[in-house]
């Protein structure tokens, strides 16, 4: 009696988990927004994708505002220690740059938005463009794996660097390496 029992469980058991496979096909063959795999990250040489959060002063800010200029953007938030170290060196960046075609664009994500935001950009005396994301949407639109995570995009709105980590950004080689980038001509696509 016992065997007939466990064939039964088991029969049962092999039902259920068939029923779900064939749920879970039927989900991805029908578009539903379901993903069985998570998306490659974005890498060097794929498009920049574009995205609009509002600056400091509630004034909506989009990546593609600035074809034809070199965008640094970070994404960051102010809880987060390596992010707090490598502000500073962003700064020197952005003020050996700003005068030529270099754009800062610092995504935070902080829950509470300009009520953190602000005050940190005052304290650390931050003059580049700091950007809201109260959501995160950038990070699932970036791929990231955490922050600060760094995108350098060129003037044709191409990945050309990823930075994982905090990162010194005001040593002489990166310099010289955003001074050869500014450089480069600016292929405007029709």
């Amino acid at each position: 009696m016992g065997e007939i029992s466990t064939k039964i469980k088991t029969g049962i058991l092999v039902f259920i988990i068939s029923i779900g496979i064939v749920t879970l096909f039927f989900l991805i063959g029908n578009n539903t927004g379901f993903k069985f795999n998570r998306q490659p990250p974005i890498t060097k040489g794929a498009k920049a994708p574009d995205f609009s959060f509002p600056d400091l002063n509630g004034k909506n800010v989009s990546l593609s505002d600035f074809k034809g200029k070199i965008v640094l953007l970070n994404i960051w938030a102010t809880w987060c220690g390596p992010c707090v170290e490598e502000m500073p060196s962003i700064e020197r960046l952005y003020n050996r740059f700003k005068k030529e075609d270099l754009v800062i664009l610092a995504v935070s994500i902080d829950i509470k938005g300009e009520k953190v935001v602000d005050p940190f950009m005052k304290i650390h005396k931050l003059s580049f463009k700091a950007l809201i994301d109260k959501k995160g949407s950038i990070q699932n639109l970036y791929r990231t794996t955490g922050v600060p995570e760094s995108f350098i995009i060129d003037k044709n709105g191409v990945i050309i660097e990823k930075v994982i980590g905090s990162f010194d950004w005001s040593s002489p080689k990166i310099f010289q390496y955003f001074k050869n980038q500014l450089e480069k001509p600016y292929i405007q696509k029709g």
